[in-house]
């Protein structure tokens, strides 16, 4: 039998929540870039705005989609651009929601990934929607790439956070009073 085909998601917004009146209202995000990495292919894979419907296609086909708030976030706002109920019809590993479940608190990304692999995001969503801006205003190229490349990195992150978890059978973070606390998971 083939081995599972795991995909890593992420997508960055071309709009904040400020922009678009909250929380609640995320559909009116809009995507300016998608990146997954397939353990399949062996490649990241970006998708711009006009390839949503193709992004949606291969986290359907996928036996797993692993994300970082992908359930509550990112699906939500790749929503309007896809056939297909994202949630229903994907098999899904949210780490940060998982450890929510243990914990009874969120973590962030970068918490996780600087206490157990020792490196964390390049920038962050606010700069991502600059480059947006700057993108729309200009025409160029440029911010785009910039756009992929923190979407990347960070889809290379929650990859290499999941492979840690399921090689240690545990996550490590930085707690509330800047030490460096563990915490078990069984994701295998």
């Amino acid at each position: 039998m083939a081995a599972k085909n795991i995909v890593y998601f992420d997508l960055e917004t071309q709009r904040s929540f400020g922009d678009v009146g909250g929380f609640s209202h995320k559909a009116k995000m809009g995507v300016s870039v998608g990146v997954t990495y397939s353990t399949a292919r062996g490649t990241y894979e970006i998708y711009g705005e006009n390839e949503m419907e193709k992004l949606g296609e291969e986290l359907v086909k996928a036996d797993l989609v692993v994300g970082w708030n992908h359930m509550q976030f990112d699906y939500p706002v790749l929503q309007p651009y896809v056939f297909h109920t994202m949630v229903e019809q994907t098999i899904n590993l949210d780490m940060m929601l998982e450890l929510e479940k243990i914990m009874g608190h969120r973590l962030k990304l970068d918490s996780v990934a600087s206490a157990s692999l020792g490196t964390g995001k390049t920038a962050d969503g606010l700069d991502a929607l600059r480059w947006w801006q700057e993108h729309k205003k200009s025409g160029q190229f440029e911010p785009l790439r910039k756009i992929a490349e923190y979407c990347a990195f960070d889809v290379k992150v929650t990859k290499c956070v999941h492979e840690y978890a399921l090689e240690h059978g545990l996550l490590k973070y930085d707690d509330k009073s800047g030490r460096v606390a563990e915490v078990a998971v069984d994701w295998k």
